[in-house]
């Protein structure tokens, strides 16, 4: 028997988990009792660090609580993860199931949809580590926007803007762009993240570009963020990212009638930035990824109980 309905959501940098009494509908506030916070769990880092991070995070969600976690069969899991749009890597990460009595796994796109606008009609634009956007139509018909992954798609996301933040930065060191505090605070940033010292910001740059993954660059996104008010490159960053969710938008909702929820860590960083008529349809989501995954498994079970 179910005792526990579980929501997570994954992804490039971070994994979030609610808890809630399967006996309770789960997508009323009122019956989440845990909250857990973990590392990445993105399908791009792995399946086997997928799974080792949920259940990180769902053990110290338990914990927090003061609850003694049940064994896994009695727990029903909604899961939510970037990445999921590779069915390959959607299709082992279900056939590695440790025990779950119950799972479903979705896109992270689809269960902040379900979060943000509580299963109505609406447009999502997740804007974290990666980016992406979904509609949910009146009709009930799906559809997404983006969310291709690291490098070549995820415009607006935060690795994108630390690739356009670190390019700034080498051009600055060549003499192709004038220097400035923004440059100087990415340099030093480079060179406190590696684990050798050198003499000259090249070196430590070209170090750091070695090992840099699709969360190495998505944390230097706070600098660009920081910056941005008061230096002319960051500042036409962030425009530039504001265009590209505006280009998300459109192609999600052409007529423009349907709220959008801007979701994600870099979302409110994001919203000044953001064209006028985009900014006039913006709305604030009613709850999280990891909420829209619980209402995801509480609507299968019950489903399930009907058939």
């Amino acid at each position: 028997m179910i005792e526990y309905l579980i929501g997570v959501d994954g992804g490039g940098t971070g994994t979030r988990v609610r808890v809630a009494r399967a006996e309770r509908a789960a997508h009323h506030d009122g019956a989440v009792l845990a909250l857990g916070k973990g590392g990445p769990s993105g399908l791009m880092h792995g399946v086997e660090l997928a799974w080792s991070t949920v259940l990180e995070t769902l053990n110290a969600a338990f914990s927090s609580a003061g609850l003694v976690r049940p064994a896994l069969e009695k727990m029903a899991i909604g899961i939510g993860l970037a990445g999921v749009n590779n069915r390959q890597w959607a299709a082992d990460f279900s056939a590695k199931n440790p025990g779950f009595g119950d799972a479903v796994l979705e896109t992270d796109a689809f269960t902040t949809l379900l979060g943000a606008h509580q299963g109505r009609p609406g447009v999502i634009i997740a804007i974290g580590t990666g980016s992406v956007g979904e509609v949910l139509t009146a009709d009930g018909k799906r559809r997404e926007v983006g969310g291709w992954g690291f490098p070549a798609g995820d415009e607006a996301g935060g690795a994108w803007l630390g690739m356009r933040a670190i390019t700034h930065a080498q051009q600055v060191l060549d003499g192709r762009a004038p220097g400035s505090d923004f440059a100087r605070a990415l340099f030093h940033f480079c060179e406190r993240a590696g684990t050798a010292h050198f003499d000259s910001h090249r070196d430590s740059m070209f170090a750091w570009l070695t090992g840099a993954s699709q969360t190495s660059y998505a944390q230097l996104a706070p600098i660009v963020v920081a910056y941005a008010e008061r230096d002319q490159s960051a500042r036409q960053i962030m425009l530039a990212a504001g265009q590209e969710v505006a280009k998300i938008a459109a192609a999600l909702d052409p007529s423009g009638q349907l709220p959008i929820a801007l979701c994600g860590g870099l979302a409110a960083h994001l919203q000044a930035y953001l064209p006028a008529p985009l900014l006039a349809l913006v709305v604030q989501p009613h709850a999280d990824a990891a909420a829209g995954a619980l209402r995801l498994i509480d609507e299968r079970l019950k489903g399930k109980q009907t058939c």
